[in-house]
Formats: structure tokens, C-alpha cells, sequence
């Protein structure tokens, strides 16, 4: 039997974009949350919906006594009044969910974004023979030449896909397979629905339900910028490893 049940439709290329969600919300939804002061893949904050165990914070469900998988997530009563449209957005998918919470990301560069890509580590824990959990992204604010940048294999520029974050846009990823994290263009900072989802008939439903795309051809950008980034990212990261004495990217992020 297979260790975890996971969703076919991701085998292909670890990712599947969704029809975007076309509902309003009203930004007091994300802006009137209390966030807390959680770094994870360049300057962040983070406003959690639910958590472990109904606080609010943003730490991974296996530090607390009892410990637990990414699944089972308390939501937290003080921020589901305030984002009642959001929180019926998750409970639409039908499925079990873990960590869910809001990034808020101030603007970055394509190297910040290389630099600060990471795995997540959404599995610890998980029973053999459940599903695997996987993460949603479902984009607030409006920043369609910001770009989702999601990797195959994190030394590997060929295995990059760029895709783009107009308000609406929804993702569902193995975050734990594909390398990711977003440069952010602006002034302003982006703004994103995050959430551990397992993987179930239901979410597959909700995913088939939502026209999902497996391939979609990359955002464009200037080779010359490609390559300007790629290489100040790889030179940040070899200090980095340097001064830490291992690579870092070889822990998976707990945010």
C-alpha cells in the first residue's frame, strides 16, 4: 500500500492552477486580522485563521504537547469573525484542514525570491496510509506581475514556472516536492489565503470542480535578469552556508 494517498492530478508537474475566485471580499477581511511578526520566505507577517490548538500563533502542530500532524487545525474564533468569507472558502473544499493563515509579503526582488525559496514540511507526522497534505493558495490582493516561482529542483533555472498573481488566483501545490516562494513587485504588500489541505476525494472533487490546469507556460522575464538573479541568489546562499557551517535550504520551513 502507499504510504500517504496523494492526488493523482499532481504527479505531473506538482502543482494544478484553479479558475480564480471571482467572489468579492472585502479587504477589512485580511487587513483588520492580528497578525504576528512570523518570517518565512522574506519579510513576512502572518495572520493565522486557525492553528493547533485555537491560539494565536503560527508554530508547526508537532511542537505542542500533544504533538500532531498538519491536520485537525483549530480555528480561532477572535479571526474567523472578522474573515467569514475567507473561512467559508476553506470549508468549501470539504477536505481536512491543518495550518491556515494569511502571508502578508512587503516587495522583494527575483533573487530575494530564489534566495528565500524553500520546501515546506507539511507531512511530519502524517499517518501512513492518510492523505497527503498538500498546501492552497488563494491570492487577495491584486498583483498580477508578481509571480508564484515554483521549482522542480532549486539549482535547476530549467525547471522553473512563473505564474502570475491577479487577485483571485488560486494554486494547489505540493509544497513539500516544489521548491517555491514569490517575488513580489510594487509598493504595496501582497496579500494571500494559505492552507494545509489533505489530500482526499473531496479536495480532488473541489479540484476537478475548479477547472484545474497541470502545465501553464511561464510569466515572462528578461534573460539577462534571469541570470543577474539566479547567480546573486546562488552567491547569498553559498555565505550562508558558509557562515552556518550547512545549507539551510536543506531544512523544510516550518511557516
Amino acid at each position: 500500500m502507499a504510504r500517504h494517498q496523494k492526488l493523482p492530478i499532481l504527479d505531473e508537474t506538482g502543482y494544478v492552477v484553479l479558475d480564480s475566485y471571482q467572489e468579492p471580499i472585502d479587504p477589512s477581511e485580511w487587513k483588520n486580522l492580528e497578525y504576528v511578526d512570523w518570517k518565512s520566505s522574506g519579510d513576512t507577517r502572518f495572520a493565522p485563521l486557525a492553528s493547533a490548538y485555537g491560539a494565536i500563533e503560527c508554530n508547526g502542530f508537532w511542537h505542542f504537547d500533544p504533538p500532531k500532524s498538519d491536520k485537525d487545525g483549530v480555528w480561532i474564533p477572535s479571526q474567523t469573525s472578522v474573515a467569514p468569507t475567507l473561512v467559508e472558502r476553506v470549508r468549501a473544499i470539504g477536505s481536512n484542514v491543518g495550518r491556515c493563515r494569511i502571508i502578508e509579503l512587503q516587495p522583494n526582488s527575483y533573487a530575494d525570491a530564489l534566495y528565500n525559496s524553500h520546501l515546506d514540511d507539511n507531512n511530519r507526522l502524517n499517518p501512513d496510509g492518510e492523505g497527503w497534505v498538500l498546501r492552497c493558495f488563494m491570492q487577495l490582493t491584486h498583483n498580477p506581475d508578481s509571480v508564484m516561482v515554483l521549482r522542480e529542483d532549486i539549482d535547476d533555472p530549467s525547471t522553473e514556472t512563473r505564474i502570475s498573481l491577479p487577485a483571485g488566483a488560486q494554486l494547489v501545490v505540493d509544497s513539500e516536492r516544489m521548491w517555491h516562494s514569490v517575488w513580489h513587485v510594487g509598493s504595496e504588500p501582497r496579500y494571500c489565503l494559505i492552507t494545509s489541505v489533505e489530500s482526499s476525494t473531496a479536495l480532488e472533487k473541489w479540484v476537478w470542480d475548479n477547472n484545474p490546469t497541470t502545465r501553464v507556460e511561464s510569466s515572462i522575464l528578461d534573460q539577462g535578469d534571469a541570470v543577474r538573479g539566479e547567480n546573486a541568489a546562488q552567491e547569498r546562499r553559498a555565505a550562508r552556508t558558509a557562515f552556518y557551517g550547512y545549507d539551510p535550504t536543506s531544512v523544510m520551513s516550518e511557516a
